[in-house]
């Protein structure tokens, strides 16, 4: 297993040799082995320094904390630095009237970089340089690209997890849930130090993770068992093909990239101050010369660029930017609203997407004057 993941670090350069990481644990089965994991790889000089963060949702009373003592519990044994975070979820869900799943992985992710940013001060390493661990699995992998296919996906769905995403990394990709469980039984047969709960288990389970009114766990439990009825090799044979759709996603991510440098400006572009993104961005009249797909792409690359990072770009919105060009021209006139209240107008300088405020001002002052 720790082949595996070296593996995995090596052939998608997932992290340096003295790079800070900071492995995410909440103490179920997949992060208790990346937490063993962790260490091995400290080790072995395959990573710089290591800490762990545990996130204490508040979701299930006791259980949440028997997690949290579990977490502190394996750290102390494998002498790794710990950070503990907790967060009334569902409170804050009930505040932004947000799903609860979406609050809880957006609190988590806050608390991972700014855990990051303190140990990486802490240990005078390159913020720049720093990862975060995750233990997503392939069964996690192939869950999203079911979920994907049921309700729907955009442009780069299918390959459903980068092994990469900015700071944040995921070695175990390659590795099956069953795969991590056999290791951690492997190290208590051969006398290997391990941690137990108060319970005697491994690792602890989430009792919510068997409740099929939840999508993932649906899937988890009655999708994905059958079609590895059909086929045994399922993990293997789907994580390959989505590896496929990666590369082919990378190479048209490539030229979208090159498109957006090519055929749009930021509305704030500045030599001396930089770029402002949220004051929006223009399609250039070259543009709509581009094939569609590559522009679907180009115009979500920029609208996640003005919205940020945790934004979800929707697809009607990507739609409604490029209905601004026709025949290949901007379709002088065309007006949009999209979300987020942004504005979409096109003219024969081409395609404006901006907030709806500004759009508003624009236009109050072109009727005065």
């Amino acid at each position: 297993m720790l082949q595996k993941a070296q593996q995995a670090i090596a052939t998608h350069d997932l992290c340096a040799n003295d790079a800070a990481v900071l492995l995410m644990v909440s103490g179920g089965s997949d992060s208790t082995a990346l937490a063993y994991l962790g260490a091995a790889l400290r080790e072995a000089g395959a990573v710089g320094p290591v800490a762990m963060l545990h996130v204490n949702h508040q979701l299930r009373g006791d259980e949440a904390d028997g997690d949290e003592a579990f977490v502190q519990k394996l750290a102390g044994a494998l002498d790794i630095p710990l950070f503990i975070c907790s967060i009334d979820i569902a409170a804050e869900a009930e505040r932004t009237r947000e799903n609860v799943e979406a609050v809880a992985r957006r609190e988590r992710y806050l608390a991972a970089n700014e855990a990051l940013r303190s140990m990486c001060q802490h240990e005078g390493c390159p913020l720049s340089e720093a990862r975060i661990f995750t233990a997503h699995t392939a069964d996690d992998r192939i869950e999203n690209f079911y979920m994907r296919s049921i309700v729907g996906t955009g442009p780069g769905g299918f390959r459903s997890m980068k092994y990469r995403n900015g700071p944040v990394v995921r070695p175990l990709l390659d590795a099956t849930r069953d795969e991590l469980r056999a290791y951690l039984d492997g190290r208590a047969e051969a006398g290997e130090p391990v941690v137990r709960d108060e319970a005697g288990a491994l690792w602890r389970e989430d009792a919510t993770n068997a409740h099929t009114d939840r999508f993932r766990a649906y899937v988890r439990h009655k999708v994905v068992p059958p079609a590895k009825e059909w086929n045994s090799a399922l993990p293997e044979v789907l994580v390959r093909s989505m590896n496929l759709i990666a590369d082919e996603d990378d190479m048209l991510d490539e030229m979208a990239t090159d498109l957006v440098e090519e055929s749009s400006v930021w509305v704030a572009e500045d030599d001396t101050f930089g770029i402002d993104r949220s004051e929006g961005f223009r399609l250039l009249p070259a543009f709509g010369q581009a094939k569609r797909p590559l522009q679907r792409r180009a115009v979500r690359e920029l609208l996640q660029a003005m919205l940020g990072p945790d934004a979800r770009v929707e697809a009607a919105s990507v739609e409604a930017v490029l209905q601004g060009f026709a025949d290949g021209q901007p379709n002088s006139g065309y007006v949009a609203n999209i979300q987020y209240d942004l504005a979409v107008s096109a003219n024969k300088r081409g395609v404006l997407v901006e907030p709806m405020a500004y759009f508003r001002a624009r236009r109050k002052k072109d009727h005065h004057d």
